[in-house]
């Protein structure tokens, strides 16, 4: 049996990590250079805790279940997770009659311990709120972690037990016979299968057409973000969201697992053809500065590390898109993957191969008897204690050689994280948090480089940043 997972996004790799426990050959075929750099890449980070969405939904049904599992998963994966816990504030009369919406959703969501707190305690927990609050929605089981990184470790972990992945290959078409899909043809080869899971974020509308299959239409919304130094890390202690409106959760403040401060996202609706659309705007970002100040008054916008945008995949029925299909009996959708679809990801795998594979498919699938579910992280040597890190620096003087100074980041690290498969300076960069910091690499990116190029055997113009044309360097400039 040959199960192919289209798109290695955070949904892609968990489901790949989950079929992993079976006794079937896995593919798990992405069309970018690296795991996780869709959709997954540039969110919020947010594990929501499951009130927002509306009662009976799909994203109802999974989102508070996916998020109790991250604890467990977070351990055997050693990825971080941090539950710091969620404020929803109203400032205006309407907008505490939402608050106890919310409270009634969330508690008919299976959301537990759901509190509604007023001023005094809001700004007793969060003192650099607006002190115009009038009150909170507190959801304690609401947190942060690393998107990618949920992606990568499951594939690492996938990879132990089997995984065969792909990379840089873009699925072009299927190949049927009596109306199953038997080959998926990409750009480079043809694998054949007998399953096929879309799990291709922004174009799984795109490949279920190919395939034939049932989808809803997606389109790209924008979010613009601005990131801020670590020093203002501590301004809130908690996510800080704005009384949603129908259209998204709004524009908020929250603390990054590495400790520094994200503002964001915008939401803007972009049509369909616009699906690498990743540019900033000033009208966008200044839009995130007027918002976010209406939350926190007093931030530092002289400590801006850096603005982005990421896309997330918005259809007409605003759910998610689940399920076997009934015109390709061996296509399944896990499609439409908006908000909450990093919180929810755990469920859905669990869901798709544990009851859409084995009882809407039928598929007889085999449990392995030697999966091995854990994978440890990289090592963080400025996390170890100065006796811990001296000793390491005698088994392995590259743990003592620091390269990403904003992050702590040291040469040792690096070159584990090439070993487990990084190829580009961004691979890199999302397995260790090198460039992630106050330089965003304008100090440690040429070091980086360097280590690639001995690491790999490759001339340092054959290295690219994260895309087959984002080369660095063209060339020497003398012998």
């Amino acid at each position: 049996m040959r199960i192919a997972v289209i798109g290695a996004g955070v949904v892609g790799s968990l489901i790949a990590r989950e079929l992993c426990k079976y006794d079937v050959e896995v593919l798990l075929i992405e069309k970018n250079l690296d795991v996780g750099w869709g959709v997954t890449k540039a969110n919020s980070a947010i594990l929501h805790a499951g009130y927002d969405d509306p009662i009976g939904s799909t994203r109802a049904r999974f989102c508070s279940v996916g998020n109790a599992m991250f604890t467990e998963l977070s351990r055997e994966l050693d990825f971080e997770i941090k539950r710091i816990g969620s404020y929803v504030l109203a400032f205006k009369d309407e907008e505490t009659a939402v608050l106890h919406k919310l409270l009634v959703q969330g508690e008919k969501n299976n959301v537990p311990d759901l509190t509604i707190h007023d001023r005094e305690t809001i700004l007793s927990r969060e003192p650099m709120i607006n002190p115009q609050v009038k009150m909170g929605l507190w959801a304690p089981t609401a947190g942060i972690t690393e998107p990618w990184m949920v992606a990568i470790a499951a594939v690492e972990n996938a990879l132990e037990n089997g995984l065969r992945l792909f990379l840089n290959e873009e699925v072009v078409d299927f190949e049927k016979r009596e109306g199953r899909i038997i080959n998926v043809i990409t750009n480079k080869q043809v694998h054949r299968v007998d399953v096929v899971i879309n799990a291709a974020g922004l174009f799984a509308d795109e490949i279920a057409k190919l395939a034939g299959a049932e989808y809803v239409p997606l389109h790209p919304r924008k979010g613009q973000y601005i990131l801020l130094d670590k020093k203002l890390g501590n301004t809130v202690r908690s996510i800080i969201f704005p009384t949603p409106t129908e259209k998204s959760k709004g524009i908020l403040v929250l603390p990054t697992i590495d400790g520094g401060l994200l503002l964001g996202p915008t939401a803007e609706d972009l049509p369909s053809d616009r699906k690498s659309d990743l540019t900033t705007t000033n009208e966008g970002i200044q839009s995130v500065k007027n918002f976010a100040l209406r939350l926190v008054p007093e931030i530092d916008f002289s400590l801006v590390v850096k603005t982005f945008a990421g896309l997330r995949p918005e259809s007409p029925q605003k759910d998610f898109f689940i399920g076997k299909s009934e015109i390709v009996p061996n296509f399944v959708n896990a499609m439409a993957m908006r908000s909450p679809g990093l919180t929810a990801a755990p469920a859905i795998a669990k869901y798709i191969v544990e009851e859409v594979l084995q009882q809407q498919v039928g598929l007889n699938l085999t449990t392995k008897k030697d999966f091995k579910p854990t994978r440890k992280g990289i090592k963080k040597y400025a996390e170890l204690s100065l006796e811990e890190w001296q000793k390491a620096v005698k088994e392995n003087p590259s743990a003592g050689r620091m390269i990403c100074f904003c992050n702590e980041v040291t040469e040792a690290e690096i070159v584990e994280a090439i070993r487990r498969g990084a190829r580009t300076l961004d691979g890199v960069k999302f397995r260790t948090r090198a460039m992630f910091g106050r330089c965003q690499g304008g100090f440690c990116m040429s070091k980086i480089l360097k280590i690639l190029e001995r690491e790999l055997g490759r001339d340092a113009s054959q290295i690219v940043l994260k895309s087959p044309n984002s080369w660095v360097v063209d060339g020497k400039v003398r012998e």
